[in-house]
């Protein structure tokens, strides 16, 4: 067929079917080369701004909008800012290439083994605390290889909420990397940064890392060292995203965690970018390759030794915790943790308090005051203590409908002390018990503190039996059915005694 044929046929010109001819392939489109009458003059201009950027902070360098403006008031030259944001676009890179310097860093792909490495990172999270927009701190540890991670939430990124973080994912992973954990620059394990990649770190850590036996690799700090432990960067902003969005709404931090467990438990079905297999098929072959752990876990808690004082509390990190009043004057231990403040009187545990991050706060039992409400019970209806109990549900309606009807039937003073009395059954009995005595009581109008406690006795028995009854201010007790007590057997210490 002849050329004009063809292009007859396909409906092309002559010249397109020479070219086809001669090659397959398309000849590369020519670019016409426009004229820029207002931005060619000012082109140097630019570029100089840009050269300046090199040396000048980041936060400080020219925006497209800042170099138009520069060129309006400088030099009187309008140009369009769309003409200059694509200049800008274009030069910017340019200029960095032509002075030595790489402007966009180039990653390069890395391959960890199983078992060996991790990373670690602590992220702020919002969530809906009863009731309150509340900051929190989630920690994070992620296997390198797997992907499997363990989040935790703290409401302190404290040193205490940094190792127990820790301890919490070992004992959920099963074991510990071989090689090294990655961190960056946290205070609770690092006290001073120094050049590179050198730490100072505090005691305590690195008692820490030699009870469980592992390395670390501590990122170059700031915003050009996030990559190297980009995989928990990525993770906390993913976990984020899946599972805190709309805010989470919980009554307690244990809540929360409760929550993360879950969503643990759930991510082990996704997978990691492009993998054929999930989270958890990775995992439970790299779970074999972990060290294991140290027969005891390390406390996480620190020890400290305030001094009782004359309100019958400790002062912990500025905030105050009550202990029993029998301690006042004395020097105590207080063993701080992420989550909770325990008490103890040499090896006794005296007071045990959820850990508060609120500077000055004041955390009361009123259980710890009752020695003192018995013979002082005018200062029970004002007690901050009472207060606090009442809003934690511990001092309920049936205490106050008991307290009611024991002032109306002994007098305000004798009535207070009843309850103090029927209070101090809490520490021999479980609440329920001795609430549902309260209630026994006041439905036979038994108030005295005798008949509250045989009610709150039998409130616990799994037979029933008579109840209490009052009468002309005396107290009826129930027949007793039990068999005659046989005390042949101490007869043996008679002999013995004459032997």
């Amino acid at each position: 067929m002849s050329i004009r044929e063809l292009a007859s046929r396909h409906g092309v010109h002559r010249r397109t079917v020479r070219q086809a001819l001669v090659s397959a392939e398309p000849p590369p489109r020519k670019v016409a080369q426009r004229e820029a009458p207002v931005l060619g003059p000012v082109k140097p201009l630019i570029d100089a701004m840009l050269r300046e950027d090199l040396d000048a902070p980041r936060k400080q360098r020219h925006t497209a909008r800042r170099i138009r403006e520069r060129l309006v008031e400088e030099h009187q030259v309008v140009v369009a800012y769309p003409t200059v944001r694509d200049y800008v676009r274009d030069a910017r890179p340019r200029i960095a290439v032509e002075a030595g310097r790489q402007l966009v860093e180039v990653f390069v792909p890395q391959t960890h083994a199983p078992g060996a490495e991790a990373e670690v990172d602590f992220a702020d999270l919002w969530i809906v605390l009863a009731g309150v927009k509340t900051k929190v701190f989630l920690f994070t540890l992620r296997l390198s290889y797997s992907g499997r991670a363990v989040h935790r939430a703290y409401s302190t990124a404290s040193q205490e909420a940094f190792l127990d973080g820790h301890r919490y994912a070992f004992e959920q992973l099963g074991g510990i990397p071989r090689v090294h954990i990655r961190y960056d620059k946290l205070k609770a394990a690092v006290s001073r940064v120094l050049m590179g990649r050198t730490r100072v770190e505090s005691d305590r850590w690195v008692t820490f890392r030699s009870h469980y036996g592992f390395d670390v690799f501590y990122c170059r700090p700031g915003v050009e060292g996030a990559h190297e432990k980009g995989g928990v960067e990525g993770e906390g902003g993913r976990f984020r995203r899946t599972h805190t969005v709309p805010m989470p709404k919980v009554d307690s931090i244990a809540e929360l965690n409760a929550y993360f467990a879950r969503c643990d438990a759930k991510d082990d079905h996704r997978r990691v970018g492009q993998r054929v297999s999930t989270v958890g098929d990775d995992f439970a072959a790299e779970a074999a390759l972990l060290r294991d752990l140290p027969s005891e876990a390390f406390e996480t808690g620190i020890s400290l030794r305030p001094r009782v004082d004359r309100h019958a509390r400790v002062t912990v990190r500025q905030c105050q915790y009550s202990v029993p009043a029998r301690l006042v004057g004395r020097q105590l231990r207080v063993l701080l943790r992420a989550t909770r403040v325990l008490v103890f009187d040499g090896p006794r545990l005296v007071a045990e308090h959820e850990r508060s991050t609120v500077r000055g706060s004041v955390s009361l039992v009123l259980d710890h005051y009752l020695e003192v409400l018995a013979y002082k019970p005018g200062a029970l209806p004002g007690a901050t203590a009472l207060v606090q109990a009442r809003k934690n549900g511990v001092f309920t309606a049936t205490h106050d409908h008991y307290w009611t009807a024991a002032k109306n039937a002994y007098g305000d003073k004798s009535g207070t002390q009843a309850l103090v009395e029927a209070l101090l059954l809490h520490r021999q009995y479980p609440h329920a018990q001795v609430i549902a005595g309260l209630q026994a009581a006041l439905s036979v109008g038994a108030l005295a503190p005798e008949a509250v406690a045989v009610e709150v006795r039998r409130a616990g028995e799994t037979t029933p039996q008579l109840g209490i009854v009052e009468v002309d201010g005396q107290i009826a007790y129930p027949t007793d059915t039990r068999g005659v007590p046989n005390v042949a057997i101490y007869d043996e210490l008679l002999t013995q005694g004459a032997r």
